[in-house]
């Protein structure tokens, strides 16, 4: 099961930088072309939230209960945080993608309590690229001492 999810998230990664992808470039087109707030704008930022709840789930799932990597640094928690790598799967990939997920989220929420088509751009173009850029840096990049192949 372990290896059957490790995939799963590892694969779902792309439609999520996918959906991240087309929500930025909807939010900046509009918020720096001035124009209307549409329903491609909402599903834009709706796919974005969706697929990153989905990845963040899959990713919880393997951090609390499946990962032998983690089951492992929790039990010397001292030496883990002293090796990057360990460090990196314990601490830093989770924080990362947690307060990206809570920036996107917060961004829709911003959306929705404003009327005017230009600070909904503003929104969302702030908020999911901040929240876009931590989810790039937590990625575990194939070229990183940490990191996992593309697919």
């Amino acid at each position: 099961m372990y290896t059957a999810i490790l995939v799963l998230h590892s694969l779902l990664r792309w439609v999520v930088i996918i959906a991240a992808l087309l929500a930025l470039a909807r939010a900046w087109s509009g918020w720096l072309g001035k124009k209307e707030w549409k329903s491609p704008d909402e599903k834009a930022g709706l796919i974005y939230s969706i697929s990153l709840d989905l990845q963040v789930l899959l990713g919880l799932l393997l951090y609390i209960f499946l990962s032998p990597l983690v089951r492992g640094a929790f039990s010397d928690f001292g030496t883990a945080m002293a090796n990057p790598v360990q460090r990196f799967w314990l601490a830093e990939h989770i924080t990362l993608m947690l307060a990206a997920l809570v920036l996107v989220h917060i961004g829709r929420a911003r959306v929705k309590k404003v009327s005017e088509a230009a600070a909904k751009h503003r929104a969302s173009a702030v908020y999911y690229s901040i929240g876009t850029l931590l989810l790039l840096v937590g990625i575990p990049w194939p070229f990183l001492s940490y990191g996992r192949p593309l697919l």
